[in-house]
């Protein structure tokens, strides 16, 4: 008898086509890309959501989305119905992909009744792509990095 060994792609087999259309149509619901919050957010007239950025102050002071409502995770039961309005989504952000503070900010925001959706890559990959940002100093922007900015506005995808 020979046994042929499965690679760990296979190991465990890809979901039913149904099966996965389900679950990436949910992860689209949950989730907003930088390119298109930025181009959202250009566009002429109200984007339709609010930009929440749920880091410290200090984060805050070193770079933020323009526009962004300032709001730490902490403080969203308190203040959150003061700052935002149950019938406008928010997206939220915290640092980048290796930090959770945007989902927590998220799974906050979504248990008091909003509707919400987390920044993918966050304020790194604003910066990043060479998103004009604010600071305690004024506006400032990063020379698009190669290996993530979207070529000519589209990311290809």
């Amino acid at each position: 008898m020979t046994v042929t060994a499965v690679n760990p792609v296979l190991r465990v087999a890809p979901a039913a086509p149904a099966e996965a259309a389900a679950h990436f149509r949910a992860s689209l619901a949950l989730h907003a890309d930088v390119s298109d919050v930025a181009a959202a957010l250009a566009a002429d007239g109200d984007p339709g959501f609010v930009v929440l950025d749920s880091r410290s102050t200090e984060s805050w002071d070193q770079g933020h989305i323009p526009g962004a409502v300032h709001l730490p995770t902490v403080l969203i039961p308190e203040q959150a119905p003061l700052l935002l309005d149950k019938d406008v989504p928010v997206v939220t952000y915290c640092w980048g992909p290796g930090c959770n503070g945007a989902t927590r900010a998220a799974l906050a925001l979504a248990e008091l009744g909003y509707r919400v959706k987390v920044l993918v890559g966050g304020f790194e990959y604003w910066a990043r792509e060479g998103f004009e940002f604010e600071t305690w100093q004024g506006p400032a922007r990063r020379d698009p990095d190669p290996l993530t900015a979207p070529a000519e506005g589209d990311c290809g995808c």
